[in-house]
């Protein structure tokens, strides 16, 4: 008669093995960009056809062409006090809303609307900060700040409100929301009280000074940056140290035996929009809010002032494993991609682009740890057991 007992013993933490395979999902999107940006220079594709006789030429060639890109980003983006306030103020609303999808990540919902919902809250933020005249700063730029959140809660509420009555899929009630916000906001454009006087193209008035973020003169560091870290820390803290946190992460792992146990699956869903469309009509306000040049010039409101935001978000939230740090951290890296934009393109004569590139791999790989880990065997968590054997005496 014998006992057999298995004891499993992990390497690491998995905190450590999640934070491993998202580095290395970063290194291996720099990589395949690097490759991609070698094999597309002809200038280096030439060296490489006598290569044989002379592979110092081509090696160089594109060790060179890498260097120059990597001195670029570094130039761009942290190579001076303005490029690192570069930096946040690039970071700053993608860090916003990038928070708004990984909120609602946690609580298993799809936030695909970022998009809309920033645009939302730009037009209209931006509305109050040209339109109402004569506040001071201290009751101006609050109430442009609550306004852009209120909309964008709005606007995510109404998805999270369909959701729950009707069981509607939130990606695409977000989807649709999306177009509704961009269509708006081109219709509104062409309105009389939405344009500038004597300007044919569709642009806003400018904003008052009033209306706008503070910042440190001579450079990019504005209040919308400590606003996105703020928002970092309230989101922390709901998720972790609140009831309604633990209620929103139950409902994200298991919403039938959330219901089972009494918590309102419907309530929190519509709840958890709402705020996932207030950080990203924060993200969208600080976009139209935040002065565009080193001198200060109030910003205006066009169709394309938010860009690309609710879209980046989501990666922003991918890379970040919708944990309020991780979003901060990726918020930083990607502001410093962009940031780095232009010092690529004039100091290493590379397309612009490269950043979308790069920002295309990292979700490639980030969103496929499967695929890393195979890829890269050393990621893989080894496991030690150990089994013990007793001889039982009769």
């Amino acid at each position: 008669m014998s006992a057999q007992t298995n004891q499993t013993k992990r390497n690491r933490p998995a905190w450590v093995s999640t934070a491993l395979v998202t580095l290395a999902s970063l290194v291996l999107a720099f990589v395949v960009a690097m490759i991609i940006m070698v094999v597309t220079d002809a200038e280096i594709m030439a060296k490489y056809a006598y290569f044989i006789a002379r592979p110092s030429d081509a090696l160089g060639a594109s060790l060179g062409k890498i260097s120059a890109i990597f001195t670029a980003m570094y130039v761009g983006s942290l190579g001076s006090v303005v490029a690192v306030t570069e930096t946040t103020a690039q970071a700053a609303p993608l860090i916003a809303a990038g928070l708004g999808v990984a909120v609602a990540f946690r609580a298993g919902l799809f936030n695909i609307g970022g998009q809309g919902q920033a645009v939302m809250g730009a037009l209209t933020a931006a509305y109050i900060g040209f339109s109402v005249k004569g506040l001071p700063i201290f009751l101006h730029l609050p109430l442009v700040i609550l306004a852009g959140i209120v909309m964008g809660a709005v606007w995510g509420g109404v998805v999270g409100l369909i959701k729950a009555r009707t069981g509607a899929h939130e990606v695409i009630l977000t989807i649709m929301m999306n177009y509704v916000a961009t269509i708006t906001l081109a219709y509104l454009m062409m309105q009389p009280f939405m344009r500038q006087p004597e300007v044919k193209h569709p642009i806003a008035p400018v904003l008052e000074w009033n209306a706008t973020l503070p910042r440190i003169d001579g450079t990019r560091l504005h209040l919308g940056f400590g606003l996105a870290l703020l928002a970092a820390f309230a989101c922390w803290w709901l998720l972790e140290r609140t009831t309604f946190g633990l209620e929103l992460q139950a409902v994200g792992l298991n919403p039938a035996a959330t219901a089972t146990a009494g918590i309102s699956v419907g309530r929190v869903t519509v709840i958890v929009m709402a705020l996932a469309g207030g950080l990203a009509g924060l993200g969208g306000l600080i976009a139209v809010t935040a002065p565009e040049m080193l001198t200060g010039f109030p910003p205006q409101l066009t169709e394309t002032i938010v860009g690309t935001l609710g879209f980046d978000a989501i990666t922003v939230a991918l890379l970040g494993r919708s944990r309020p740090l991780g979003v901060v951290l990726a918020g930083l890296l990607f502001g410093a991609l962009k940031a780095s934009r232009t010092a690529m393109v004039t100091m290493a004569s590379t397309p612009h682009q490269l950043v979308d590139l790069i920002q295309a791999l990292i979700v490639l790989f980030v969103a496929a740890p499967a695929f890393v880990t195979w890829l890269l065997p050393f990621l893989r968590e080894r496991r030690v057991v150990r089994t013990t054997v007793e001889e039982a005496k009769a």
